[in-house]
């Protein structure tokens, strides 16, 4: 018997520019990621915000990270970010998307937890800092107690692929309560073999170049006209 489609998953965009997320959105994502520029991202400029709320119409989450130097945010670093999270907010963005960590790089509780009341009814992401973490399941926990919507995270492994069977023991640990979401080098060719895997309802892919999304949408099209 031939076993049925895998549903779609909803596909995350990693966007860094008007024209990106508005290509994203044409080619099929279900949501953005807005960020800035430096390695993994920052939070994007105000403006950059405004235009792409104005031109979406798809969910739209903005990197809070003040640097691109790491995941350590001392007082001056904490209160510029609760401000860009209130600014966020003022702005009608849906979610935002960050992941404080202690020196050891476990996840500094105390932060996120004043993040995450700060920035409701607003949805919160922890980015693929969880993937430095010491303990996936111990951080799952202190996310899970906190209240995070959505965990950004390769498996703890180079790729999403080579991490397919940790997710999975993510998304079953966390049940309902939060949204794993599968990322690290998610491509057209790979997909499926992810979301087969992991179980995962969600994946997150680059959009600096927005036909990696278009493809990743059209890999399930395919796959659902066949079936």
């Amino acid at each position: 018997m031939t076993p049925p489609p895998l549903v779609p998953p909803l596909v995350e965009a990693c966007c860094d520019s008007v024209h990106t997320a508005r290509a994203a959105q044409e080619y099929g994502a279900g949501r953005v990621e807005l960020c800035g520029p430096g390695d993994g991202g920052t939070t994007p400029s105000l403006g950059l915000i405004v235009r792409c709320r104005d031109e979406l119409t798809i969910p739209l989450h903005v990197m809070i990270r003040p640097h691109a130097n790491n995941f350590l945010y001392d007082e001056d670093d904490v209160d510029v970010m609760c401000n860009d999270i209130v600014a966020a907010k003022s702005l009608g963005v849906n979610g935002i998307v960050l992941g404080p960590l202690h020196s050891d790089n476990t996840v500094d509780a105390r932060q996120l937890a004043e993040f995450v009341t700060l920035a409701r009814p607003m949805k919160v992401a922890f980015h693929r800092a969880f993937d430095r973490t010491p303990d996936a399941l111990e951080a799952l926990t202190v996310v899970l107690t906190i209240g995070v919507d959505y965990i950004l995270t390769s498996g703890h492994s180079r790729t999403a692929l080579d991490g397919a069977s940790n997710l999975q023991v993510l998304q079953a640990r966390a049940g309902d309560r939060l949204v794993v979401m599968a990322g690290g080098n998610v491509r057209a060719d790979n997909v499926h073999h992810i979301v087969e895997q992991s179980h995962v309802r969600e994946v997150h892919a680059r959009a600096t170049e927005p036909t990696i999304v278009r493809d990743i949408v059209l890999a399930f099209d395919a796959s659902q006209s066949k079936g």
